[in-house]
């Protein structure tokens, strides 16, 4: 396979994820609000709620509008997770508690980055590549790249909530690829990330060369599914994976 033009990548999960556990986070946070909560109870209900919840993405919305709506969409997801977990009757004020949260996961503090993130990138910018950010993420996204160091690697970033579509959706792979004039041309364009659905198949079913970042589970796991497409698909292990 020829060099890319463009490398689109993704962000939660494959660049960055949350340090710990989001029930964990979540815990931290609630201690200033004199609330204790278990961690492990808080990281299930979240992605139960989040599994369930309609795609972060709003397309008849513009400007101020898009950050309201994020907003809206995190409390709901948020209340929806301490309700399924009964502990939302213990915050005395549980829209102060969430607008700290939701400020606090706009910092660097509950997020990591993946340790061979930098070697990848910086490689990729050596060689003269052009880097895309392609998320299913709301506008806090470009804060939380700023205190990562993450943000000069990019030279265009798309994300969900500007576009009004969320991947799998062929037009926010469409909105990105037209940043970098390649909309006619997708084969000139990597696109890596850590969902298989959203990120893989959303990013091949229109021409572009995805790879599958298969980062929380073995390759070999993945070469035994029952699943023929994840059977073939191209997967790595780490960014790093794909220098040389």
């Amino acid at each position: 396979m020829r060099s890319p033009q463009v490398i689109y990548i993704d962000a939660v999960g494959t660049l960055f994820g949350v340090d710990g556990s989001v029930g964990l986070q979540y815990a931290q946070v609630a201690v200033n609000f004199d609330v204790k909560l278990d961690p492990t109870l808080i990281n299930r209900a979240f992605y139960q709620s989040f599994q369930a919840a309609p795609r972060m993405a709003f397309p008849h919305l513009h400007g101020a509008n898009i950050a309201e709506a994020e907003y809206i969409w995190w409390r709901s997801l948020a209340e929806q997770t301490f309700r399924q977990t009964g502990d939302f009757a213990k915050f005395s004020d549980f829209d102060a508690f969430f607008q700290s949260l939701y400020a606090y996961f706009a910092t660097a503090a509950p997020w990591s980055v993946y340790e061979e993130v930098f070697l990848a990138l910086d490689f990729w910018q050596q060689q003269g590549i052009s880097l895309g950010l392609l998320s299913n993420f709301d506008s806090r996204l470009y804060s939380v790249l700023s205190e990562l160091g993450l943000a000069d690697y990019f030279h265009s970033i798309t994300i969900s909530t500007e576009v009004g579509a969320a991947k799998p959706d062929p037009l926010i792979f469409q909105s990105a690829l037209a940043k970098h004039h390649l909309e006619r041309s997708p084969d000139l364009a990597w696109h890596i990330g850590d969902s298989f659905s959203e990120d893989y198949q959303g990013a091949t079913s229109i021409g572009m060369n995805a790879f599958w970042l298969n980062r929380d589970r073995s390759i070999a796991n993945a070469s035994h599914s029952n699943d023929p497409q994840k059977q073939a698909a191209r997967s790595i292990n780490k960014l790093t994976d794909l220098l040389g």
